[in-house]
């Protein structure tokens, strides 16, 4: 996950969240400068931008960055994750432009066993958004959603060491560090931290 890096201190949602529905559900947040929201067809060639940026993925996985084809499987897969979990990763559109800055969400973390049953949260933004406050805008939603809207009470995440730029987000969600460990496959550092949402403060 690679953050931008500022936050800009207004986090409530402002706009009652949440539709719902079974088959082709909306579930969309606005924030002061965000809509969160289920992925459209249109979404692929930014979200392909994104993933074949080396900034962007340094700190994901391992290194690699990701071609259109990747990128149509993972949205795919994230969108069958809302169908079964009844949670998954959000697009990041801002309200401003109608650009899609890139994803922020919940999933289950099962690449990292040691730490199941859990709900990890994580985001991923294209460069060009970095530093603006976006990710601990679209992040402070995300928990917000996962209690109000979800009943989730705890969620972790899970960052590479080193990667100072989510940390920071990350500390400003309030998530304390949990434990360190290493990545099952690729075998460097990692650190998880967590927070408990009945104390979360929105």
């Amino acid at each position: 996950m690679r953050p931008g890096a500022a936050a800009t201190g207004e986090r409530r949602i402002t706009d009652a969240a949440v539709a719902f529905g079974k088959m082709g559900a909306m579930t969309e947040i606005r924030t002061p400068r965000l809509l969160l929201r289920r992925w459209h067809d249109d979404d692929l060639a930014p979200m392909t931008d994104i993933n074949a940026d080396p900034r962007v993925m340094r700190w994901i996985d391992d290194g690699s960055v990701r071609d259109l084809d990747h990128t149509a499987e993972a949205i795919e897969r994230w969108e069958e994750e809302w169908d079964e979990e009844g949670f998954g990763l959000f697009a990041i559109e801002l309200l401003a432009s109608g650009e899609l800055a890139g994803f922020t969400g919940l999933s289950v973390p099962e690449f990292l066993p040691e730490v199941l049953p859990a709900v990890a949260i994580s985001w991923r933004l294209g460069s060009q958004f970095w530093g603006q406050g976006y990710a601990s805008e679209a992040a402070h939603a995300t928990l917000e959603f996962a209690l109000q809207d979800r009943g989730l009470d705890r969620i972790i995440s899970i960052n590479r060491v080193g990667d100072d730029a989510s940390e920071n987000v990350i500390r400003k969600l309030g998530m304390v560090p949990e434990r360190e460990t290493a990545h099952p496959v690729y075998a460097y550092p990692l650190r998880v931290h967590t927070i408990d949402l009945t104390e979360f403060q929105a």
